[in-house]
């Protein structure tokens, strides 16, 4: 059905894996398109309560696909993308179910920010996240301004955002950006774990308080995802951008001009 996700559902647990293990799970154009088709026909799926989120191969995701950023002859279209991400996004944060992020290897840039917009976070000891749009002079994208703030506060969100700290599992732990830390290797068995458990609460009234609190500040994320769409775009047509994925392509170290 899909070409970079599987989806498998077993009783009230859904398991959604992100398919691109040969880029690192990198989301290309078709992979945001099915994930705001997936997750948008789940809103609809009153017969799963739990969804865990994760990715094939050696990582959660490395975020945006820079290949395909560069890809001239067939250019990338940042305002079509743009509305793909505000879309997983809304879906995301208005799922009738409790998500679990299930983060082993990189979850960087976009896919960190897919993974902070999930209720629960589960990451492997040694993990690596990072909101690091920086390197490459964007802006987070994909709500990741929404759900960092939502997590840490907007003065740490700053920060994180400006540095493009990159984070072990335990050092996210720590601020507060990950939930629970498991062994290397065994992120996923955690996660089902984890969902099994709150299969044995009252997960009506669980999600039944999750759509009320939520409910507050969905205004909020969209009009944060219509910046974020704005601003991207700008940032896309800056020097420093081009310098950036240049340079990361080159594994060198960029130099920036502030333009």
């Amino acid at each position: 059905m899909y070409k970079t996700l599987q989806l498998e559902k077993e009783g009230r647990i859904a398991r959604l894996t992100l398919n691109r293990p040969e880029a690192m799970n990198s989301m290309n154009e078709v992979m945001m398109q099915e994930l705001a088709a997936c997750l948008e026909s789940l809103k609809e799926d009153k017969s799963v309560q739990v969804l865990i989120l994760k990715g094939e191969g050696r990582a959660f995701s490395a975020g945006g696909d820079i290949k395909a950023m560069m890809d001239t002859e067939n250019p990338f279209d940042i305002e079509e993308a743009m509305q793909y991400l505000s879309r997983i996004a809304l879906a995301l944060y208005t799922l009738p179910q409790i998500t679990i992020a299930s983060v082993h290897g990189a979850a960087a840039g976009l896919g960190f920010s897919m993974v902070l917009g999930c209720d629960i976070i589960i990451a492997e000891e040694t993990s690596k996240l990072a909101m690091n749009f920086i390197g490459i002079g964007l802006v987070p994208d994909g709500g990741g301004h929404f759900f960092l703030k939502e997590r840490v506060g907007i003065p740490k969100a700053k920060q994180l955002m400006w540095s493009g700290q990159l984070l072990t599992g335990k050092e996210a732990q720590k601020l507060g950006l990950v939930d629970e830390v498991s062994s290397d290797g065994l992120g996923h068995a955690t996660a089902t774990s984890y969902a099994q458990k709150l299969l044995q609460s009252p997960m009506a009234a669980m999600i039944a308080s999750k759509e009320i609190l939520h409910a507050g500040r969905l205004e909020e994320l969209k009009s944060i995802l219509h910046k974020e769409g704005l601003a991207q775009t700008a940032m896309r047509k800056t020097a420093d951008h081009l310098e950036g994925i240049n340079a990361f392509v080159k594994k060198r170290k960029p130099a920036f001009k502030g333009v």
